[in-house]
Order: C-alpha cells, then structure tokens, then sequence
C-alpha cells in the first residue's frame, strides 16, 4: 500500500473528511505559495528537528509565512541546540523523504518517538492543509479533526505561543 493510501485508510478509519488538491510536487512552503489560491484554510511548514543530542526529535508545525527561530524555540522546549534533523533520521522515524513532511508521517512512528509541536496560531482558522505523505497533493481537514488524529496516534503533542 503506497503512503498516501495508508493516510486516507486512517483518515476513513477515524471518520475524518478531507479534500484532495493534486498539484506539481513542491518541496518547500515557499514553491508552495503558488497554489495558494487552490486551497483552503492554514497552509502549513512542518519541520522535522532534533536536540543537540539526537535523542529526542520534534516534528514542529507553523503557518507556511510564519519565520522561525531555533533559539527562541530551544528556550519554550527547554532543549539546546535544536537543528534539522537528517533525511535518514526523517526516513527512520516518519518514513519519509524531504519534501513530503507532514503530520501524517506520524502513521508510521508506531512507537510514538517523535514530538508534536503546534503553533497556537493554526487555530485561527477552521481548515488546516497537509500532503498525505507525497508532495503532489494537499488534503485539507479540520483542526479539530488534526487534534483527533494526533490523539490517535498516540504521539506528544502540544501547543505554544511562537513569537
């Protein structure tokens, strides 16, 4: 069964509605921005990181415009040196490949090591969008139905005030 085929298996499972927007692969929120008219709802960046020490990886999910600053998230996370974590870890611990981070990549993290971070400000609007673990497509869900999912999962997750 490919990726995307196992994110809508769970979304159906756990009777959660999608919209499906095929689009060109994008590899970054900024190649992003050009189908910013097919979709609605909060269009987010997903950041796969770890701590200086690589024992602890966070998957951290902003608005697509929002800047981040890795120091200023050390200090909310109580870590040090938070850094991008490497395409072989991503493979290890979400089963994907760069380019195609999302939220759904936590399908395949069955012992729940990685850490959800969400920034307060996704809950500004109703829909929130995701590629179901490819780049040529975005879903678009409910937040409420986000949270319903990562509460399936199983994995830590919380939500913070990024300044």
């Amino acid at each position: 069964m490919s990726e995307k085929d196992r994110v809508y298996e769970v979304l159906k499972k756990l009777e959660i509605p999608y919209e499906i927007t095929p689009h060109p692969a994008v590899y970054t929120a900024a190649e992003a921005e050009e189908y910013r008219d097919l979709l609605k709802g909060t269009r987010c960046k997903n950041l796969f990181l770890k701590n200086g020490r690589g024992r602890v990886h966070y998957l951290v999910i902003v608005p697509h415009d929002k800047m981040l600053d890795l120091r200023k998230l050390d200090a909310l996370l109580d870590e040090k040196r938070l850094g991008f974590a490497s395409p072989r870890r991503l493979m290890k611990y979400l089963g994907l490949t760069p380019g195609s981070v999302s939220v759904f990549g936590l399908i395949n993290d069955e012992e729940n090591h990685v850490r959800v971070v969400l920034d307060e400000d996704l809950q500004k609007d109703d829909k929130i969008n995701f590629h179901p673990n490819i780049n040529t497509e975005t879903l678009t869900i409910l937040y409420t139905d986000l949270i319903r999912f990562l509460e399936w999962t199983g994995n830590p997750y919380m939500v913070i005030k990024f300044e």
